[in-house]
């Protein structure tokens, strides 16, 4: 989520705005579940505490919807992105106006060969909110992941394209 986060911001930023990403460690262990936040604004930013009441959720493990409460200060207007190739959990969908589900995995399976999901939520990401374009995501995946090697920059694009062509309003 830490990659994810700034890979927003970067691509908010490509598009002349106001960006912050950041992450919220505790003394978790390796794999426990974190959070990471990222605000967008035309306005400078100036606060830098965590989100408390968030706008957007995306949520890259759909197993933590039976163990942490995800869904801590989101409303009925939050805007939900679940990595999950279906809505396994119809109780979401009356409490959410837009709730997305997204096959993340299943692609980041057959582009990268594991579960890498952090680069490709984004591509429902920008599709389900307009808040940053495609274009401006390759462009911060380029940046990010320049050091990596462009054959990394290319399959991340690739499984973030792919996402948001798969992405279903």
């Amino acid at each position: 989520m830490v990659t994810a986060a700034e890979l927003i911001a970067l691509a908010a930023f490509y598009e002349g705005r106001q960006a912050q990403a950041f992450p919220s460690f505790g003394v978790e262990r390796t794999g426990a579940p974190i959070q990471s936040f990222a605000r967008i604004s035309n306005e400078p930013i100036i606060t830098r505490e965590q989100i408390y009441a968030p706008s957007i959720l995306i949520i890259q493990d759909s197993t933590l919807l039976e163990t942490v409460d995800v869904f801590s200060g989101a409303t009925k207007d939050t805007i939900v992105i679940i990595n999950s190739a279906e809505n396994k959990w119809p109780k979401l969908s009356g409490r959410f106006k837009k709730l997305y589900f997204t096959a993340a995995t299943e692609i980041a399976l057959e582009i990268f060969g594991k579960n890498i999901v952090n680069t490709v939520i984004l591509g429902a990401f920008a599709k389900h909110t307009n808040l940053v374009s495609l274009d401006s995501l390759k462009k911060a995946i380029t940046q990010k992941f320049k050091d990596k090697g462009q054959t990394i920059i290319e399959k991340n694009i690739l499984a973030v394209t792919k996402d948001y062509e798969n992405a279903k309003n």
